[in-house]
């Protein structure tokens, strides 16, 4: 595969840091910029940083010493300087959209962690396993934006991923009516750590502003058909969910259930989750797990702690599934977030897009 240079945007926060460890010795991608807003532009990596390194392994040397570029004053310059760049901004969604529009508009494709564009109708919004045929949508953003090279695709939102994929592959095969979703969601999707969240101790947060409109409604997006030079979301199932912020450094806990048109069995269930792979699989991605939806037999299956980084956080987990008196099964799962569901997501997105040459 070719080698490819590619940037951070908002490389000081807590996604942006999951971006930096994740790249560190990717086979593909080498970091060649790291950008984030004026405050930190001038500065080393480390020192910008300060005290605020929120992941568990140090960071990388490589790193230390690279400048921090402004990024919104120095787009020309990142653009010229990478082929594409990863963005995980903290910023006003309008700002946001402004943004990624200025890096694209630049011939800089942008691998988005943010919500600014997700249901903006040219933009793939993908999970990889899920919807890869979404990205066949670029040639007409690019017509949209006037650009060669450049264009925005983005991820999903983190707490889906939990429960979306294991969806997925009984969606056609059974038909889903309805879904009812418990989500139970770690501090590190709000960019916390227990240092910088206090009140999150001995504590549950029943609200989280925006989450339960986007588990809502984004299913149906990644669920949804190419028609012409937009991507029309799907208008089935239906979904009601539930967000709340639990006393958990990683790892969205989704308690689903779900009510089918063909009710299957149990057994036809597991045996569905087993057995399915998609396009990162098959194409051997760097990042991708060798099995995407792991079921576990034991009662008390999957736990955040001991199963969050099941193929290096980037599998999603399934345990607990039975029968229920009002939909027909319920059943838990478990992603980690800022690796399946943020940064991690976002690198095999890229490398999706790598490989199908939307980067050439």
């Amino acid at each position: 595969m070719k080698q490819y240079n590619v940037g951070i945007i908002g490389a000081t926060g807590m996604v942006g840091q999951r971006f930096a460890t994740l790249l560190e010795n990717h086979p593909w991608f080498s970091v060649k910029v790291l950008a984030a807003s004026a405050r930190s532009a001038g500065k080393r990596y480390e020192e910008a940083i300060g005290n605020k390194w929120a992941m568990t392994v140090p960071m990388p040397d490589k790193y230390k010493d690279m400048i921090v570029m402004d990024a919104e004053a120095d787009i020309e310059k990142i653009a010229s300087e990478v082929d594409f760049v990863f963005c995980a901004v903290n910023m006003k969604k309008d700002e946001i959209k402004a943004l990624e529009e200025k890096y694209a508009k630049a011939e800089c494709p942008v691998i988005s962690n943010n919500s600014a564009n997700r249901f903006t109708p040219d933009v793939p919004m993908v999970v990889p396993e899920i919807n890869p045929g979404h990205i066949d949508v670029i040639p007409a953003q690019r017509k949209r934006l006037g650009t060669k090279r450049g264009f925005i695709a983005v991820k999903s939102n983190c707490s889906l991923q939990s429960y979306v994929p294991a969806l997925h592959p009984l969606k056609d095969k059974f038909g889903i009516d309805r879904v009812l979703v418990c989500t139970y969601q770690a501090i590190s999707g709000a960019g916390k750590t227990f240092d910088t969240m206090p009140e999150i101790l001995d504590n549950i947060i029943p609200y989280i502003g925006g989450e339960e409109e986007k588990s809502e409604k984004e299913p149906l997006k990644l669920w949804g058909t190419l028609e012409g030079d937009k991507i029309v979301p799907a208008e089935e199932p239906l979904f009601t969910a539930q967000c709340l912020r639990v006393p958990v450094s990683d790892g969205h806990m989704g308690a689903v259930f779900v009510k089918f048109r063909n009710k299957p069995t149990k057994e036809q269930i597991i045996d569905e989750w087993k057995n399915f792979s998609g396009v990162p699989q098959e194409l051997d991605l760097p990042s991708a797990p060798k099995q995407f939806i792991h079921y576990f037999e034991e009662d008390d299956r999957p736990q955040t702690k001991l199963d969050r980084m099941t193929e290096n956080g980037m599998a999603v987990c399934t345990g607990r599934l039975r029968e229920d008196n009002q939909y027909d099964y319920k059943f838990v799962c478990l992603s980690h977030n800022t690796l399946r569901g943020a940064a991690g997501g976002g690198v095999l997105l890229a490398e999706l897009l790598a490989a199908k040459g939307y980067f050439d």
